[in-house]
Order: structure tokens, then sequence, then C-alpha cells
């Protein structure tokens, strides 16, 4: 999820609070990576008439339904190509400036908000991509049963919601075990790039991704952004501010 405030919507990956939204009672850290979000239906009338066109126009190609088994992503794409999963794409800006200059690469995105599927949708029709797919759903539970063990060329996760309260911090969605389950499904060599605009965030962040055993940081800390990852207006407008945006580009170590 890219976090701006004009957005006003939560990401496919905040993957913790549906318990709590429902009973008042915070899930405990081990069961969070097992939500299903289900709070998220209530933001369904935000939905633009553009964006509405966009989800009946190119939706049944360019939508792939959630499923208890693992797709023949080949056959998906068309083609057989390295493939980048990003979970929470929020408005899908970025998505579709990152899958337009780099038309070599497949690109799925994972998001449970339905304006930004359509807005995804509208940018896919509007520059004729075709080497992008989403899957409106809990980006946890595609992990588990959409993806295979050892098979994505990369993951992105851009501006993850910060939840800034110390006593919300359990709710984020770089955690240990989750970080565990993006691995599994890494190929040996295998990048997984996050970004934050939260600096007790990118704290965190580094320190859980320099304790998974299979990852290794590409730089001595914070990585320089990547050319492939666009700064954003939100973005661009808080760096003219004085706040930081950090990069962390980690691999899989090969033999893990």
């Amino acid at each position: 999820m890219i976090h701006d405030p004009n957005e006003t919507r939560p990401s496919a990956s905040e993957a913790t609070d549906d318990l709590s939204s429902e009973t008042g009672n915070a899930p405990s850290p081990d069961a969070l990576h097992l939500r299903r979000i289900r709070s998220f239906v209530t933001r369904a009338g935000r939905v633009s008439t553009g964006q509405r066109r966009a989800m009946d126009e190119f939706g049944p190609r360019f939508v792939v339904p959630f499923s208890g088994e693992q797709p023949d992503w080949n056959i998906v794409f068309g083609r057989a190509a390295p493939r980048v999963l990003e979970i929470g794409f929020g408005m899908g800006a970025t998505t579709a400036e990152i899958a337009a200059h780099r038309a070599g690469d497949d690109f799925l995105g994972v998001e449970v908000h339905e304006p930004g599927v359509g807005a995804l949708l509208k940018l896919i029709g509007e520059q004729s991509l075709t080497n992008i797919r989403i899957i409106q759903h809990d980006a946890v539970e595609v992990l588990e049963q959409m993806i295979a063990p050892e098979s994505l060329d990369g993951v992105h996760i851009f501006f993850p919601d910060p939840w800034h309260k110390a006593r919300h911090h359990k709710r984020r969605l770089i955690q240990p075990k989750f970080v565990a389950l993006l691995v599994s499904r890494l190929k040996p060599g295998a990048y997984l790039h996050c970004a934050t605009d939260w600096q007790n965030y990118a704290e965190q962040m580094l320190e859980v991704l320099g304790a998974e055993p299979a990852l290794e940081n590409t730089a001595d800390g914070y990585a320089p952004r990547p050319e492939y990852r666009p700064v954003t207006k939100f973005e661009r407008r808080g760096l003219r501010l004085g706040h930081g945006v950090w990069d962390l580009v980690f691999r899989r170590r090969s033999g893990n």
C-alpha cells in the first residue's frame, strides 16, 4: 500500500485486523498472518465510473480469481518470463510505470481495495499493458495457496501501512513469519524490495529482514532507490518537506 492520505484506503497487505474489527479483541501475533481481511467491503462504493468501466472491460482478462490451487502462470500471462509479485499496489500508478519500463518481466499485483483494482485496470487499458495480472484477495492466502515455492523472481512491497502507534506495530506486514513465507516463494537469487517513509518502520524492516538467514542485504544497510522504482507525487512532496524514504533490497541466498 502506498499510504497517500489522498487515497484513504488500506492495503491488501495489512494482513492483520479483521478479527479485532469484528470482536474488539486484537489477534495474537502468531495468528496475524493467517487472518483473512474482511473489513474492506464497506469501501466498495468509492469506485468511480471510470474505474467500474475499466473493471467491466479489462477485468475478465487481467484479474485472476482467487483459487485454492496454483494456476499455470505461464498460461495466465501467455508466456514464460521473470515474475514479480507486488503486495498492496494502492492505486496502481507505480505498478503500471514499472511494468511499462520492464516489458520483459511479468507483474502479479495483489490488492483488496476495489477502487485500486479499478484504477490499475484503467491504466492497463490506457497504456496497452499486457504484462500485469491482478488478484483481489488477501496477500497471505495468495502466497500460501496460489504461488509455488521458489517460483518468484522478485517481490515488491512499497509503502505498506506503517501503523505508526507503538501499540499497533504488531499489525505491520513485515514480521518474521510473513518474511519466512515470502522467502519460501522466492527463487534462489531472487530479490525482495521494500520501501517506507517511516524511519521507525524502516528500522524494523532492516532488523526483521536482516534476521532471516535465507536473505542477504544487497547494501550496507539501506539501499539507494533502484532506478525502476519511480518517485511518486506523494513521495516527492515529502522529500521537499525533508521527510526521508528508505529502500531495502535483499536477495535470497543460493542454496537456501
